[in-house]
């Protein structure tokens, strides 16, 4: 399967996501191209501020896979990650990034904070943004439209 497969899957789980009153974020974390594990915002319903799209993927991969470090894998999520979830996708090593909508207020790949290229990061991750880019950010558009 190409990037833009795996992505629309995450966008489906984003689906998902804003169907439970939930940010419309969703992921995938994917190992020679087999779906390890999937998942989509959760904050509100599990009442959990770690309850992101990645970091309920990287909970359930661990588990899934017995291992903490997620070698050799590929995460596509639908928004550039947060600072909690670039420091958690760089602790469980993971190999790739792939991800749709840029947020130039909070992303911490290649805008707020840029840790993507953070010296002080024990490992290094090969990302990709913009993927389905126009899918993604409109459905957050759309979603937070309809709550103002």
């Amino acid at each position: 399967m190409t990037d833009e497969d795996w992505m629309w899957h995450a966008l489906r789980l984003a689906q998902r996501a804003e169907q439970q009153g939930e940010v419309p974020v969703g992921a995938v974390l994917v190992r020679d191209d087999y779906c390890i594990a999937e998942g989509w915002n959760q904050p509100i319903q599990l009442h959990d501020p770690t309850a992101h799209a990645e970091m309920q993927v990287l909970r359930k991969a661990g588990s899934a896979i017995e291992n903490y470090r997620l070698i050799d894998t590929t995460l596509y999520v639908t928004l550039e990650p947060c600072v909690m979830c670039m420091g958690a996708i760089a602790h469980a090593r993971v190999k790739r990034l792939v991800f749709g909508a840029y947020d130039p207020k909070r992303g911490a790949v290649c805008h707020a904070l840029q840790l993507s290229d953070a010296p002080f990061l024990n490992h290094k991750i090969d990302w990709l943004g913009g993927v389905l880019q126009a899918n993604c950010a409109e459905l957050l558009t759309d979603f937070f439209k309809a709550r103002r």
